[in-house]
Formats: structure tokens, C-alpha cells, sequence
């Protein structure tokens, strides 16, 4: 199984190479900037996994649902990266820094375009799902400029974000891979759900790398987000626990974090707070519930892998 997913993702690399090639040769090198500087492709990768469900996993139409998903993945990066003004991005320059923020926004806007021309050639239904998958794309990352209101739970508030800018995407990973894998229609719902228990529980499992990992493995330095004051989960439930005892951290989490002292400070006391464990544990039960999800895919190396593929989220948390 692992070899055979690892010569069809060879297949959706060269097949991304092309499909980021503009008429223009500026485009081109813009376009494929961030694609070239690598990435985990956890999109893609599910697309076919999903797809080895039905009695159709070599079609081409699976290899088009996976340029699908990583070119739309690709082209959010290009607009969180203006958004955050993060200066890097898998370790090379951040678009917006090397090119400006109206080119990196253009190319954002023209990888979604390539998609959505790639997503016609895959029928209405498809059309349909990609749009509303874009739809909840957009309003997550919306929803992550706005503070709470009063009264509204930041943690809840927080989830909901995750699920809009990381879960909607993911879902539609499992959900193309197993509509034009050929999975049957229970299947397809299945594993949809899957992919968005798993979506959320991986861009979590971030959150708290970027806290516990002394090594960089979030692909970041850890303690980015918070530095930058961005909320993640651990830093949320160490909030919402509301004890006296936190009072200076919460000092700390409200104050200037681009200072070295401080922001060491900070992640020491967060690394040794029950809230990371807490993270960690609903992260796992996250994976779990993904887990539960797959009964109705029939046992075998299909499903086993896709188990693995929960697991695997759970794991890099811990």
C-alpha cells in the first residue's frame, strides 16, 4: 500500500508541476514558489488513500481531485501569508516578502482559479462541493480576525475557525478521493466526516507542537504563534481554566511577547501547565472519534491505513 500511494502521489507532483505554468513567466515563478519549497502533502496523500475504498483508484479523475485539493491548499497560503505578514514560509521567503503583497494576493487568486478550472473538468457535483468547501474556507479565516463577542467562548470560537480554514478542505480530500475512487455512497459520507474529524485534529496537533517541541517539528520555530499572539489551543485552555495561580502567565499572554525574556518565560510556564496535557488528550480523542468513523469501510490494509492516518495526528501531539 505505502508503495503504491507513494508512485500514484508521484504522479499528482508532476502533475502539479504542470498545472502551475502560466502563459506568463513571471506567473509561473510566483505560482510556484511555495510548491516548490515542498510541503507535508497531507491533501493529495488522503485524496488517494480515500480513493483505495472504491474499485477506481487509478483513474485520472482521482489524480485531478488531488491537484484539486493541494492547489486550493496552496493558494490559502499565499493570502494567510499577507494576512499573518510572516516573512517564511517552508523555510524560504513568504511570497508577499519577496514580491510584494498585491502580487502574492494575485497569486493566490489565479492557484484558486487554476483549481476551479480543474474542478470543472470533474462535473457539477464537483463544482458544488468546491464551492462550499470554499465558502467555509474563506469564512474561517474571516472568523480568525474576529475577537469574541461578549459571551462567546473563545475556545469554541477558536474550533470553529479550525474547522472553516483546515477541516473544510480536509474533508473534501477524503470526500473526492472516495466519490471518484468509486466508493459507495455510505462510504463516501463516512470517510467525509473522517476528513474533517482529522482536519481539525491536525492543524491542533500544531498548536501544540508549537508549544512542547523544542526541535522545530511543526515546521516552525516553536512558539511562533505565540509570539505573533496567535491563539492556539493550549494557550485557550490554559485561560479557560480561570486559576489564581496562572496570574502571571496570563500576565505574561497579555503582554509584549516579542521580547526573548518574556517569551521564554511564557513558553516554560505553558509547557509545564496541565493545559498542554488537556491539549493533548482531546487532540487523541479527536483521532478516535476519526477512527470510529471508518466501520463501514471493510477491514483490511485500506482501512488499516487510514486508521494509521488518524493515529499519525495523534501521535505528532504527544
Amino acid at each position: 500500500m505505502a508503495s503504491r500511494l507513494r508512485e500514484r502521489l508521484a504522479v499528482v507532483e508532476e502533475a502539479l508541476a504542470g498545472h502551475v505554468v502560466s502563459r506568463a513567466g513571471f506567473v509561473t515563478e510566483t505560482a510556484s514558489h511555495l510548491m516548490s519549497a515542498g510541503g507535508k502533502r497531507f491533501r493529495p496523500l488522503l485524496v488517494l488513500l480515500a480513493a483505495e475504498t472504491g474499485d477506481r483508484a487509478d483513474s485520472d479523475e482521482v489524480v485531478t481531485a488531488a491537484c484539486v485539493v493541494e492547489l486550493t491548499h496552496l493558494a490559502s497560503l499565499y493570502h494567510d501569508d499577507v494576512m499573518d505578514e510572516a516573512e517564511l514560509r517552508r523555510g524560504a521567503d513568504a511570497a508577499h516578502s519577496r514580491w510584494g503583497n498585491h502580487v502574492a494576493i494575485l497569486t493566490g487568486d489565479w492557484l484558486f482559479s487554476r483549481s476551479s478550472e480543474l474542478t470543472a473538468r470533474l462535473g457539477p457535483e464537483a463544482v458544488r462541493i468546491q464551492a462550499e468547501t470554499f465558502t467555509r474556507l474563506v469564512e474561517g479565516q474571516i472568523l480568525e480576525t474576529v475577537t469574541p463577542g461578549p459571551g462567546e467562548d473563545p475556545l469554541a470560537h477558536y474550533l470553529e475557525v479550525v474547522a472553516g480554514k483546515t477541516g473544510s478542505l480536509i474533508a473534501t480530500s477524503a470526500r473526492y478521493g472516495a466519490r471518484f475512487g468509486g466508493a459507495t455512497p455510505e462510504v463516501e459520507e463516512a470517510l467525509t466526516a473522517y476528513g474533517e474529524i482529522v482536519g481539525s485534529a491536525f492543524q491542533l496537533s500544531d498548536d501544540i507542537l508549537d508549544i512542547a517541541s523544542d526541535s522545530g517539528e511543526s515546521g516552525k520555530t516553536p512558539g511562533t504563534d505565540l509570539r505573533e499572539g496567535v491563539p492556539t489551543l493550549p494557550v485557550l485552555m490554559a485561560r479557560a481554566a480561570n486559576d489564581p495561580a496562572d496570574a502571571r502567565l496570563i500576565e505574561l499572554l497579555d503582554g509584549d511577547l516579542t521580547d526573548d525574556d518574556r517569551h521564554a518565560e511564557v513558553l516554560d510556564l505553558l509547557r509545564k501547565h496541565p493545559a498542554l496535557d488537556e491539549a493533548r488528550a482531546y487532540v487523541v480523542t479527536r483521532a478516535q472519534e476519526a477512527k470510529a468513523q471508518l466501520a463501514v469501510v471493510p477491514p483490511g490494509p485500506v482501512r488499516d491505513a487510514l486508521e494509521a492516518f488518524a493515529d499519525i495526528v495523534a501521535v505528532r501531539s504527544t
